[in-house]
């Protein structure tokens, strides 16, 4: 849901998708505004299957009438993607997913007769978050209030990006409230499913020890999959026992590794990785078999494959492994603080989300902990499955 009016500021959400109040004359989404071949936003860079709208105004299989981006649009958004890219050092996927969001934004703009961003004003971006709630995904399924926050996000950060480069004098977005995203707890492993699923790879060939040293570095790093990809070979220091890892926009951060994962990534560097290197090598730490660097799409393949041996089924992923990283250091005692070091989290609400127990462990550790609740009759906790 989105949100409603908090400290007097507006809804970003909660109006009709087929007019723009305050915008008479304009044509609405859907109407067949807009030039009937515009641009695209930058040569090869549109993701495949996000194509300029069809003749009737909607851009296929997406649900929200588009018509394709003006070239003041189009040029306005490459600029922006331009300083994420460079100035905030954005990684590669964040880029795709703020390039699939200005496009769908553009492209509705541009059904709406308003070629240039700077036009657009807090009624257009409300029509536009509304016409997402009440659209369908390109698989057709409903854009979900996280998905539709997202969205905001990229517009909100557009608009801001305009005004600093004076390119609008105004940023229409300020006074929008994002849709309240549902909290919801992180997926997370036990220890006995990660021992178990570590100990589903079998065998001492190449890609066994590779497979090993993989798992045993995500679980003991917490890595993101995109960090554990890009690690090259002189980023691991076996000797102290220290990854350094890449996160998002380029920060660099130095990660401690326990004594199974050090000992599973020198057996890959000693009697794997050399059978494996090709001439395309390079520095990178992890090969796929044909002897270059590891894909995201390999290590995902890797894991489920391992998840499957272990009898985990197919809902293990490297994001669940670093939820069960985080979780089980703070069940192990580990302060959030220094937990959002590890994960490389910018902010400690993003952190905190691990720091959310049930009822019954927080009773649990009370007992166990507070000097005056031992012997008061208290009936014993009653144990959960988390």
């Amino acid at each position: 849901m989105v949100a409603g009016p908090t400290r007097g500021r507006r809804a970003s959400g909660g109006l009709a998708t087929d007019a723009h109040p305050g915008r008479a004359g304009r044509a609405t989404p859907g109407s067949g505004a807009g030039t009937a071949g515009g641009p695209q936003f930058s040569s090869g860079s549109a993701p495949q299957g996000s194509g300029a709208g069809t003749a009737s105004g909607r851009q296929a299989g997406s649900g929200v009438e588009t018509a394709p981006p003006s070239e003041q649009a189009a040029a306005a958004v490459r600029r922006f993607l331009d300083y994420l890219a460079v100035e905030r050092g954005l990684a590669s996927n964040t880029l795709a997913a703020y390039r699939r969001d200005l496009r769908r934004y553009a492209g509705w703009l541009a059904a709406a007769g308003i070629d240039d961003p700077a036009a657009a004003g807090e009624d257009d971006l409300v029509g536009f978050l509304g016409a997402l709630r009440a659209g369908t995904t390109p698989t057709g399924g409903r854009y979900r209030a996280s998905s539709v926050a997202r969205n905001l996000a990229a517009v909100r950060g557009f608009h801001r990006f305009l005004v600093r480069e004076h390119l609008a004098a105004a940023d229409p977005s300020r006074d929008l409230d994002s849709p309240k995203v549902p909290a919801s707890l992180p997926k997370a492993l036990s220890v006995e499913q990660v021992e178990a699923l570590l100990g589903a790879v079998a065998g001492d060939e190449p890609r066994a020890l590779r497979d090993r040293a993989l798992l045993e570095t995500l679980y003991a790093a917490g890595l993101r999959v995109s960090e554990a990809t890009a690690l090259d070979l002189d980023d691991v220091d076996l000797e102290d026992g220290v990854v350094r890892a890449f996160g998002k926009g380029s920060k660099e951060r130095l990660v401690p590794i326990g004594r199974a994962a050090r000992g599973a990534l020198g057996a890959w560097l000693v009697r794997g990785r050399p059978s494996l290197a090709g001439p395309r090598a390079g520095p990178a730490l992890f090969l796929n078999a044909q002897g270059t660097r590891l894909t995201r799409q390999g290590c995902w393949k890797i894991l489920r494959h391992h998840a499957r041996r272990a009898g985990l089924g197919e809902a293990v992923s490297p994001h669940v492994l670093r939820h069960s990283f985080a979780t089980h250091l703070l069940a192990g005692g580990a302060d959030v603080r220094s937990v959002q070091e590890l994960l490389g989290h910018a902010s400690l609400a993003t952190t905190q989300v691990y720091t959310l127990v049930t009822p019954g462990r927080l009773r649990e550790v009370y007992l166990r902990a507070h000097p005056r609740a031992r012997g008061t009759g208290l009936p014993p906790p009653a144990t959960s499955g988390s």
